[in-house]
């Protein structure tokens, strides 16, 4: 897949997800509040565990894309465009709700400091910068920098990719609120 179909299948992927992830918030409250028997999070704490991992991530997608852009003006990005190959198998185990281990940060594990409308809104603006970064980087920029992202052993990844993670790990717990919300059924 050439980096400019690789992008738009990226926005794609976000639009999907993201729309996913904003119905949840339409739910009752009963529903966003329900406790899992195996005493998991809330599907109000999921989406605030998105959110959470989403602020972080974009610190990292900010700053490789800031370098990628520096890089653009010193570097030939023709030969990365040339070279470029987007695995998206390599992905795949990303957003399967557990597929491998994931011991994730403190930092990312939700609070309860934001009510859902606070949650929401930072979600969506997530989205945009998402899209924001995609639309800054559409020459290829984003060949010209990678990040080691250790997650299920991805190694290093440009920052297309790094987006891609993003939207991959929202989808993840797309599944984990369905199976919440079958419980209460």
């Amino acid at each position: 897949m050439d980096i400019f179909r690789c992008i738009k299948f990226i926005q794609t992927h976000l639009k999907f997800t993201f729309d996913e992830v904003d119905k949840w918030f339409e739910k009752e409250n009963a529903t966003l509040n329900y406790q899992p028997l195996n005493g998991g999070w809330t599907i109000l704490q999921i989406l605030e565990h998105i959110y959470l991992t989403n602020l972080y991530l974009l610190i990292l997608i900010e700053k490789g894309s800031r370098k990628a852009i520096r890089n653009y003006y010193h570097l030939d990005v023709n030969p990365e465009i040339k070279n470029c190959s987007f695995d998206k198998e390599k992905f795949e185990k990303v957003g399967e709700y557990r597929a491998f281990e994931w011991i994730r940060p403190e930092h990312m594990e939700p609070k309860g400091d934001l009510n859902s409308y606070e949650i929401r809104q930072s979600i969506i603006q997530q989205y945009r910068q998402c899209l924001h970064y995609l639309d800054l980087m559409k020459n290829g920029e984003g060949l010209l920098y990678k990040t080691t992202m250790t997650v299920n052993e991805l190694g290093k990844i440009n920052v297309y990719e790094y987006i891609y993670f993003l939207s991959l790990h929202a989808q993840r717990h797309l599944t984990q609120m369905k199976n919440n919300e079958l419980q209460i059924i």
